[in-house]
């Protein structure tokens, strides 16, 4: 059984169904970018991330989304961290790590009995809430994050230690400081 997951969920546009190297998608709902190739479809549970792909080619795919692909300021980070606080308390999630990033978002959730796609939809829901209401997302309806995210179950206390030290050196990979966030507790096994 496991005792966390490592969940990774996508601003909109971070990654497209037919990204080069692979995705969960079965199908490419913009026709727009079916001209970029057919949906990518993979089952592994390991990252694809720093496979090599053409980042070119994968940059002109973002240029033919409907709305521009999102990269929050730090401001509107800071915002979507107050949601995701709101998030965790309405639902009693313990959460070990986050990582709130231009285009994407870390986290380390000990388990709960509400299903994991759930607590996702509850804490995007929230932060989307709190960019609106801090008035730090434009009005026209454009969408905040990508459909559905990434869960990585944690079964052993090395695999919650080893995630909860990823996710918070992850922000140094693209040279930003590690964050803090109220909401987190250490994991203690």
């Amino acid at each position: 059984m496991a005792l966390a997951w490592h969940l990774i969920f996508g601003a909109y546009g971070f990654w497209l169904p037919n990204d080069p190297r692979g995705s969960w998608s079965d199908f490419v709902g913009r026709w727009e970018l079916v001209r970029f190739g057919k949906a990518t479809k993979v089952d592994v549970p390991w990252s694809l991330a720093a496979v090599e792909h053409d980042r070119r080619l994968r940059g002109e795919a973002k240029q033919a989304l409907k709305f521009p692909p999102v990269e929050f300021s730090g401001r509107q980070a800071l915002a979507a961290g107050r949601g995701f606080k709101q998030a965790a308390g309405e639902g009693g999630y313990t959460i070990h790590a986050c990582s709130i990033l231009p285009e994407h978002v870390h986290w380390v959730v000990a388990r709960h009995p509400r299903d994991i796609r759930r607590i996702i939809a509850h804490l995007k829901t929230r932060a989307t809430q709190r960019l609106a209401a801090e008035s730090l997302w434009p009005a026209d309806r454009r969408p905040v994050w990508a459909h559905g995210g990434w869960k990585v179950f944690l079964d052993t206390p090395g695999d919650v230690r080893r995630a909860v030290e990823y996710v918070e050196a992850n922000p140094e990979k693209e040279g930003k400081p590690r964050q803090r966030w109220s909401f987190v507790k250490p994991f203690v096994m």
